[in-house]
């Protein structure tokens, strides 16, 4: 990959910059809510089963629209607050929360069991259960993307303590390096191993081989879990690391968590948090909850497939399924008979 600049783009934002974007911090108005309260009521109990030409959200249209191409053209992060999860309850948000994600994109499966929509909170498996990942965890989580285009949050309750959201531009992450280190730079745009997730069962790679950056007919894109690098480098079935690439890595990750490039949120119930997955990289703190509350942490999570989604290079056609712009990508496969 040329080391060429990505300084113009409006995603590279450093630190608090974010908040002088038009979607930071914007609040769903009161045609908004009736709409989106009629349609969730609507939607009731078979939300999985709900799909776009049921929904119609006309008075949120021209929002949404803005948030597809501040996500993709933009800063790459929104923040939308304003959903009464407290007089609506779960089911009804629940339900209104996959409305907009319907009308934004293609919900992804999370999970080899098909699960679209993903209830972030501890579950209390423990590290070696093969059902551990870490938003079903209430452990510290280092900065990452995931296998989508937009992942979206929305925040029912948030935990006792802890639990704070950080976002940083993989954009700017770039640039810096690119200035400051490029040695470093050229070895995070080649080829890294990823082991296989251990939930990611109907896979049928052990592992596969990424760049953390990229670029692909001019536009860029980052790509990171270091936990399955790192595992990865410890499995017997997967390339081993360099003392380079782990270098470089580190670099990356210490970069990353620099406070003069990320942001620190701690979200609200209500609140509705976009990410583009590749201009952005987030993390969580660790968090506690009161035993026995029935208000533990709970955010819900929606993979988006998104229909003005970026080119990205033909190495993460494997990996991502497709890598045409626009094109339903990504997600986990889910399980064939075959497979088990």
């Amino acid at each position: 990959m040329k080391m060429r600049s990505f300084a113009n783009l409006s995603a590279t934002w450093r630190g608090s910059e974010l908040f002088a974007s038009k979607e930071w911090n914007v609040r769903l108005q009161p045609a908004e809510l009736t709409e989106l309260k009629f349609i969730a009521d609507s939607i009731g109990a078979g939300l999985q089963d709900t799909q776009r030409a049921d929904v119609r959200l006309s008075a949120l249209k021209q929002r949404l629209c803005a948030w597809q191409m501040a996500l993709e053209d933009g800063s790459g992060v929104v923040l939308a607050k304003g959903l009464p999860v407290k007089e609506w309850g779960e089911q009804r948000s629940t339900s209104a929360f996959w409305a907009i994600a319907l009308e934004l994109g293609v919900p992804l499966c999370q999970s080899a069991d098909g699960e679209r929509l993903f209830h972030v909170r501890d579950r209390g498996y423990t590290p070696n259960d093969p059902r551990f990942r870490g938003p079903a965890s209430r452990e510290r989580l280092s900065f990452h993307t995931d296998r989508c285009d937009v992942i979206a949050f929305a925040c029912l309750h948030q935990a006792n303590q802890g639990g704070n959201t950080y976002i940083v531009s993989s954009v700017s992450l770039y640039e810096h390096l690119r200035k400051n280190q490029p040695d470093l730079l050229t070895i995070l745009c080649e080829p890294f191993p990823y082991l296989r997730h251990t939930v990611d069962t109907g896979n049928p790679l052990s592992f596969c081989r990424l760049p953390i950056f990229s670029e692909h007919n001019g536009h860029f894109a980052a790509h990171f879990l270091r936990v399955l690098i790192d595992r990865a480098d410890r499995s017997p079935n997967a390339p081993s690391l360099s003392p380079t690439q782990r270098e470089a890595l580190d670099a990356l990750e210490s970069l990353a968590e620099d406070p003069s490039f990320h942001v620190q949120l701690h979200l609200q119930p209500g609140d509705i948090l976009l990410l583009n997955n590749w201009t952005t990289l987030h993390r969580r703190s660790a968090f506690t909850d009161v035993p026995g509350s029935k208000t533990q942490r709970h955010l819900l999570r929606i993979w988006l497939s998104m229909p003005n989604s970026r080119p990205i290079a033909p190495c993460f056609q494997a990996h991502f399924g497709n890598t045409a712009p626009g094109a339903i990508r990504g997600g986990f496969r889910p399980h064939t008979d075959h497979d088990q």
